[in-house]
């Protein structure tokens, strides 16, 4: 068993990860290519680093998609990523991860969100610390039942491997992370989170970051398969783009992948690749009751274990 990190591998894996799903996204939209855009910190503010950012526009499924690799080092980490470790306030340190959001045409299709990531840092001579962290969740405008029991085992399995008790933890962790405080709702249906990963060493933590990144794709392909062809008019389209200011609020006001790369002095537009393209706000603006609009908010933005649902509840 690795004692040190091999951040060599890790970055091996996170360059093969995003051009896996570079090409997957591509072969399901069919029209669309990803736009891709190098980048180099050659010691600006004090960071330096790589990456490739990756964007798919106006296609015939994704509207807008973006994958992005990054991998940089700072003399000091940003007050997002000590607000949990204050104990490495001051750290120098190296980050490097992938990041994908998509946001589909259709608003039968839900919105996805996935990232992994490894995190380093030192202080003077002290002994490195280290971890990962990441996950994937789901968004949807319109729920679908086997959608989310689908996109629930499918997370399961990704943890399955590596005890009972990891997938009921990353659940309720996601959970508890993409919830919007001040709307007192969830984001979406949640998924898988983790961070400050580090327990059983490296080899158990990589081999388990690796399961999470390889079971997103087929969490999510039947799912916008199945979405991205039913029809859809003018009322879900708004709709859509209400909800899609949701997703805005949090990632502007609680992500903590967006303030770390703000904070830390990265690449704006790579940062902010995954805010949807259209967005719509209305004030105080209520779902009929019974209505289809309304059933989002009274069966799928509640916690819950979607491997045990009521199917008839759900009716």
């Amino acid at each position: 068993m690795l004692i040190h990190p091999d951040t060599a591998a890790v970055l091996a894996y996170l360059r093969e990860l995003q051009d896996r799903l570079t090409d997957a996204l591509e072969a399901v939209d069919s029209v669309a290519r990803f736009r891709e855009d190098g980048w180099d910190r050659g010691g600006e503010r004090g960071l330096h680093g790589e990456g490739r950012s990756r964007i798919l526009r106006d296609g015939a499924v994704f509207e807008q998609a973006g994958i992005n690799f990054s991998h940089v080092s700072g003399e000091r980490l940003p007050p997002s990523a000590t607000a949990q470790r204050p104990e490495l306030t001051g750290c120098g340190f190296e980050a490097m991860g992938v990041s994908l959001v998509v946001h589909p045409h259709n608003p039968y299709a839900p919105t996805s969100h996935a990232n992994v990531r490894f995190f380093s840092a030192t202080k003077g001579s002290a002994e490195r610390v280290w971890w990962f962290g990441g996950g994937f969740d789901l968004t949807p405008y319109y729920g679908f039942e086997e959608d989310c029991i689908h996109w629930h085992c499918t997370a399961r399995a990704a943890c399955e491997p590596f005890g009972p008790e990891v997938h009921p933890r990353f659940k309720q962790d996601c959970d508890k992370y993409f919830f919007l405080k001040h709307r007192h709702e969830p984001r979406g249906i949640g998924g898988l989170f983790f961070d400050d990963l580090n327990a059983g060493g490296f080899d158990r933590c990589f081999a388990l970051i690796r399961s999470v990144g390889d079971h997103f794709w087929p969490a999510y392909q039947p799912i916008i398969e199945r979405r991205s062809h039913c029809l859809y008019g003018e009322r879900e389209r708004e709709f859509q783009l209400y909800r899609r200011g949701r997703y805005v609020e949090f990632n502007l006001v609680y992500d903590r992948g967006t303030l770390f790369g703000l904070q830390s002095g990265g690449r704006t537009e790579s940062i902010l690749m995954s805010l949807p393209p259209r967005v719509r706000w209305e004030y105080d603006w209520q779902p009929e009751p019974g209505s289809p609009e309304a059933r989002l908010y009274d069966v799928f933005l509640k916690p819950r274990d979607w491997l045990t649902a009521d199917s008839e509840t759900l009716k």
